[in-house]
């Protein structure tokens, strides 16, 4: 990155605004020394990390991925492709490449982005820092569990507000407006079909740290699911197991803070 674009990097940081259009810096803490970069699940925007923002800044320099398709990049076409949303994320992370300390944490379908974007660091020569895999079946398992008939993408509307009330990811009065159903139900589609169309690729393990979390009420994602993680890293690996279904991060925002602290701080936290 040249010294003009650099400039306008930091000139963004500072208002707590975007680093291009894909990251977003809603608490910037330039000092921390280690970046964590959030991706948000299927369906979800950059905001949906605003309040787990707030809580790591200053343990960390938090930023979060923002998918095409919603908020202030409604109308812009979605990501059809894994691929395409790791090669735009990197294009638009300042840093990764030099050295600086950047770990990674995804929820459910960021998950699998958060992976695949650590394992093109790795590739790369420059491994994330950790690997944060919350919601979500290790990768070498089917994403898409036997009860789930068809893929979710081609469900119904009906069909799909069933699925998400079931996942109890949105507010039931959310749900059953007519008004914002068109807003919330194309860009959950669009990340289920991305999810079908992605193919897992068996490679090399990680070496960096990997960090698993998941709810023990979670309908669509086993505890054992969940610990196969471990297999996708040659570093440390622990599994933590909280109270609630597959939306749990934001009733355990301390805790979970607290584990992204001991793992790229020092502190402790336990595990079950």
């Amino acid at each position: 990155m040249n010294t003009r674009n650099t400039a306008a990097v930091r000139g963004m940081r500072k208002e707590g605004a975007l680093v291009g259009d894909w990251i977003r810096c809603f608490h910037p803490a330039p000092h921390a020394g280690t970046r964590l970069l959030f991706f948000p699940h299927a369906g979800g925007s950059a905001s949906a990390y605003h309040p787990l923002s707030a809580a790591v800044s200053g343990v960390v320099d938090p930023l979060v991925v923002q998918y095409p398709g919603r908020q202030e990049r409604f109308g812009e076409p979605f990501a059809e492709r894994a691929d395409d949303v790791v090669d735009a994320v990197l294009a638009a992370l300042p840093r990764w490449d030099d050295g600086a300390p950047t770990a990674l944490f995804g929820h459910s379908m960021g998950a699998v982005l958060a992976f695949e974007t650590a394992r093109r660091m790795t590739a790369a020569g420059h491994p994330p820092a950790a690997l944060f895999v919350s919601g979500r079946q290790a990768p070498s398992l089917p994403w898409r569990p036997a009860a789930v008939v068809r893929p979710v993408a081609e469900m119904s509307d009906d069909e799909l507000v069933a699925e998400m009330r079931k996942l109890s990811g949105t507010a039931n009065e959310l749900l059953t407006s007519p008004d914002l159903l068109p807003i919330i139900l194309p860009p959950v589609r669009a990340d289920y079909r991305l999810l079908d169309n992605h193919v897992h690729r068996s490679g090399p393990p990680l070496d960096c740290p990997v960090v698993a979390l998941t709810g023990d009420a979670d309908p669509r994602v086993t505890v054992e699911s969940v610990r196969a993680w471990e297999s996708e890293t040659r570093g440390d690996f622990s599994c933590h197991v909280l109270d609630g279904g597959h939306f749990f991060l934001d009733p355990h925002r301390a805790y979970v803070t607290e584990v992204i602290a001991s793992t790229l701080v020092g502190r402790r936290a336990s595990t079950r």
